[in-house]
């Protein structure tokens, strides 16, 4: 709830702690460290057109009560009426504080005469008149004009104008906003030094692109957020979103818990899962399966009841949503569950700060645990080409700002080709990143077939084989590792002779890989091995019968359902 300005108490306060009152626009407290300092004298300042003027009615509507009302003294800009007309289009604009808690006065006349004079009795006649505990003036900057433009006296004039007008805003003890169209030349004028704070509006154009940005030049007895925020103007308003600190990414907690991907084989690939509070990136061509893990991972984590919160950039939500439907994966009872949230966002000229936000918005609602990126390739067209350039350090505060939370992100990346645009790929995105998983394609006997490998995994013990995988009706299940094969990396690999398994005559491949299997668990049920091994339905249990009935394995206790290796331990 914002706080509502009021006047200091009694004459010693002056001697007191500063107090804060909310702006009323989202991130903007946060930038400023808290709040903006009541009493205070600020200069909101920028070129035209970049929501100067937007700002300050929002701070207004936010604070102006009938008991303390704001003035809103209008000079040589757009007229009063036409100020309101399109300012009662946001959503912050109350029509039942106009005239009571807000009042709108026109200094037109006293401006056109050209005596300052006249322009600074009438703002203190009307302030001495109405008491208020906020007074804006907008344009300040229209009626004074530029000193250094101007001769000796004109100059000398102004700046008196400025001073008389800064000690009486001050003594009235009220929170005041002067707005004024400044170019970053003009900073050294005398208005950036007398006021308490001095608030920077920008334009940044790249192309096609515009990217608005605000600055905290100035903020006397504060300690403001540094560096340049994005903000955007929407139908509520203006909403600031705070750079992200780059030291979140260093607050990190390490975990021993481990959480499972979801996907039948790739848990024991990763030495039992994903460390919880990792970065995972899953890289890989078009339709080599990204999305299906990605959503195997979420499905994961929502069984064992968990929330998630899923990006997506590249389709819709209904989409995305659709094809989790055709692998058996109904999601849409997790968003009604309050569960799950697919946040969109697809459209062009995004910020990373802007992007967080919402994705922090998101994980503090539900309480998540586990957020999906899919895809950063999507995230890296849709930044804004302002921040696309500066797409590896964006990355590195993202992922450290979220993860230092303790939330652990499953990214995916698209990639052209295989192992030569992974490096590509390693240069630009791998270092933000504790686990990475690699898929591509190669050819396999005159077929296409999809293979991944582990290539890092922070910490953490992990398989160095490169495994098979299918993408099946019920999703991606992982196969065993290609053992007779080399020159994969290359994309066309080649058999190499195997010697036969001596210590299990009469056994398959495939059947041996399951024995093997046994012999390191010691005992495992067939639900269990299924998901190990990725081998599912009558394979696993007719590879489980042969092995029974040629004395490999047998059941662990009568009428249980877990079997052992025995064989090659002699009965």
């Amino acid at each position: 709830m914002n706080k509502k300005l009021r006047a200091r108490p009694g004459a010693d306060s002056s001697h007191g702690p500063v107090r804060s009152i909310s702006t009323g626009v989202p991130g903007l407290d946060t930038v400023l460290g808290g709040g903006l300092p009541e009493l205070s004298f600020n200069l909101i300042a920028g070129s035209p057109g970049t929501g100067k003027t937007t700002l300050a009615q929002q701070i207004v509507f936010a604070n102006a009560t009938p008991e303390k009302p704001a003035l809103y003294f209008t000079v040589l800009g757009e007229p009063t009426l036409k100020m309101l007309r399109y300012q009662q289009a946001f959503s912050f604009f109350n029509p039942s504080l106009v005239g009571s808690a807000i009042q709108y006065l026109n200094l037109s006349e006293e401006a056109l005469s050209e005596d300052l004079s006249l322009v600074l009795d009438r703002i203190v006649s009307d302030v001495m008149r109405v008491k208020p505990g906020i007074v804006v003036v907008d344009s300040f900057r229209n009626f004074l004009g530029n000193p250094h433009e101007l001769g000796l006296a004109a100059a000398m004039s102004i700046n008196n104008f400025i001073q008389r007008l800064a000690l009486h805003l001050t003594t009235w003890e009220v929170t005041s906003f002067l707005i004024g169209e400044y170019a970053e030349r003009e900073q050294r004028n005398p208005v950036f030094t007398v006021a308490d704070g001095v608030f920077w509006l920008s334009q940044v154009t790249d192309r096609n692109s515009v990217v608005r940005k605000l600055q905290v030049v100035k903020a006397r007895g504060r300690a403001p957020m540094p560096g340049l925020h994005t903000f955007r103007i929407t139908n509520d308003g203006i909403q600031v979103f705070p750079r992200i600190p780059e030291q979140l990414s260093q607050q990190r907690s390490m975990s021993t818990h481990r959480l499972s991907t979801g996907v039948p084989g790739l848990d024991e690939m990763m030495g039992g899962g994903i460390p919880a509070g990792d970065a995972v990136m899953l890289v890989g061509p078009a339709g080599s399966g990204k999305t299906t893990f990605a959503t195997q991972f979420a499905s994961a984590a929502l069984q064992e009841g968990e929330a998630v919160v899923i990006v997506v950039f590249e389709e819709y939500p209904e989409e995305y949503l659709t094809r989790a439907q055709g692998r058996n994966q109904d999601l849409q009872k997790a968003i009604e569950a309050g569960k799950l949230e697919i946040i969109y966002l697809r459209p062009l000229d995004l910020s990373v700060d802007e992007t967080l936000a919402e994705i922090q918005e998101a994980v503090n609602a539900l309480g998540a645990s586990r957020v999906v990126i899919d895809s950063l390739s999507g995230f890296e067209v849709a930044l804004a080409p302002a921040f696309r350039e500066d797409f590896r350090e964006s990355l590195y505060r993202l992922v450290g700002a979220l993860t230092a939370t303790g939330v652990t992100i499953f990214m995916t990346y698209e990639i052209a080709g295989g192992y030569p645009d992974v490096l590509i790929a390693k240069e630009k995105v791998f270092f933000v990143t504790d686990d990475i998983i690699v898929q591509h394609f190669v050819e396999m006997d005159s077929s296409l077939r999809k293979v991944l490998a582990i290539h890092k995994m922070r910490g953490s013990d992990h398989s160095h084989d490169f495994r098979s995988f299918e993408i099946t009706s019920n999703g991606a299940v992982v196969g065993g590792p290609l053992r007779n094969y080399h020159g994969i990396t290359t994309g066309t690999p080649k058999r190499q002779p195997r010697p036969p398994l001596p210590a299990y005559e009469g056994l398959t491949e495939r059947e041996g890989t399951v024995l093997d299997m046994l012999v390191r668990l010691g005992s495992a049920t067939p639900d269990f091995l299924a998901e190990r091994m990725g081998i599912f339905g009558d394979e696993l249990t007719q590879t489980l019968d042969r092995l029974e009935r040629l004395g490999y394995a047998k059941l662990a206790k009568e009428g249980g359902e877990a079997y052992r290796a025995v064989a090659q331990l002699g009965g």
